[in-house]
């Protein structure tokens, strides 16, 4: 989480899921932005494989269930974002419409921080309805 801007910082918890963050400062500077869940685009039919799992809007929804259907484990820590060929950030298929803040989930220490973001109305949202109207 240390590292440069736009890189893959991979961590497990609870000792069975892996998560997946973008690191977000300069280096020496501990920030990264968890990416909590997506709304499938392309590979569904490899997600599905991976998550034994039919239906679309659980598919990535949530930390955990986002890194089956990727992939992603340890072996993409550190791996450029912008230029790696295994894993990277691509601009969405189409804006977002309506961006919402929020209170985070699971984190019980400045929880007064509205610090999680996501797009109001998307069905593919992950957390408690009630974080996301």
């Amino acid at each position: 989480m240390f590292g440069p801007p736009f890189h893959a910082y991979v961590y497990h918890i609870y000792g069975m899921y892996w998560c997946f963050n973008v690191t977000s400062e300069p280096r020496g500077i501990g920030a990264a932005v968890l990416i909590r869940a997506l709304e499938p685009d392309e590979g569904v039919t490899l997600m599905r494989e991976r998550r034994r799992l039919d239906d679309l809007r659980l598919l990535c929804s949530g930390p955990g269930r986002l890194a089956q259907a990727l992939a992603i484990d340890r072996s993409l820590e550190g791996r450029d974002l912008f230029n790696d060929a295994e894993i990277a950030l691509f601009p969405p298929s189409r804006p977002a419409e309506r961006i919402g803040r929020s209170r985070r989930i699971g984190i019980t220490r400045a929880e007064h921080r509205l610090l999680r973001f996501y797009e109001r109305g998307n069905p593919f949202v992950s957390g408690p309805k009630r974080l996301s109207p």
